[in-house]
């Protein structure tokens, strides 16, 4: 049986870089598995930028297509999954501004996501109800959590990106900001930022019920 320090976790990110460096010697299976290891938390972003599950996986194929392609360049300076965040934000960009030269296309495919389940459950889970909550708090639960993502997504990209990284994947400061290509300065500053706006678009909601808070 393997001690603690024998085990390596999935997380590691050396094993990200040895799945790279396998890769690179011409393994395919080794990209295969930073595929499956990423694809939810990527195709998670990209919703959160396009807003139209049926883009989603096109896109996040994409990413993964420039990865691969672009996986000679990747130095190690930098978490794996930061580095295909980053390709996977401008991969996104890429596809909304494409839909925007197209006033009508991009307008439905904005519709098409609104009532999309994957719009924002990780929100509805800070905000959600456990099960001993009477029907009125589950309903008012849920509301809060509508009012979250509807000021999520009428915040400015620049914004809505930097919360989504931070407070949905976990990225720490430092990781956003190679992630969004930004100083941390500025990561910090949209965080701020994203919160206020947020907390001024539920305060309304959130004076109703006493202890709770986004």
């Amino acid at each position: 049986m393997n001690s603690p320090e024998d085990h390596t976790s999935p997380q590691a990110p050396d094993s990200d870089i040895m799945l790279v460096q396998r890769t690179l010697a011409g393994e395919q299976r080794a990209f295969e598995l930073l595929v499956i290891k990423y694809q939810r938390r990527v195709e998670r972003l990209i919703g959160r930028m396009v807003r139209d599950v049926d883009l989603v996986p096109d896109i996040a194929q994409e990413t993964f297509i420039r990865a691969y392609k672009a996986l000679a360049q990747f130095r190690g300076d930098a978490q794996f999954y930061t580095w295909l965040y980053r390709i996977a934000v401008n991969t996104a960009k890429k596809q909304l501004l494409e839909l925007k030269r197209d006033p009508l296309i991009y307008q439905s495919q904005m519709r098409s996501g609104e009532d999309d389940e994957t719009s924002g459950p990780e929100y509805e889970q800070n905000v959600g109800a456990s099960d001993s909550e009477t029907p009125e708090a589950v309903l008012a639960s849920k509301e809060i959590a509508q009012a979250v993502n509807s000021a999520l997504e009428a915040l400015p990209e620049e914004l809505r990106m930097a919360i989504t990284l931070r407070e949905m994947d976990g990225l720490s400061y430092e990781e956003i900001a190679q992630a969004l290509e930004c100083p941390i300065g500025t990561v910090r500053s949209r965080i701020f930022r994203a919160r206020e706006a947020i907390s001024l678009r539920i305060k309304p909601m959130l004076d109703r019920q006493t202890g709770k808070r986004w």
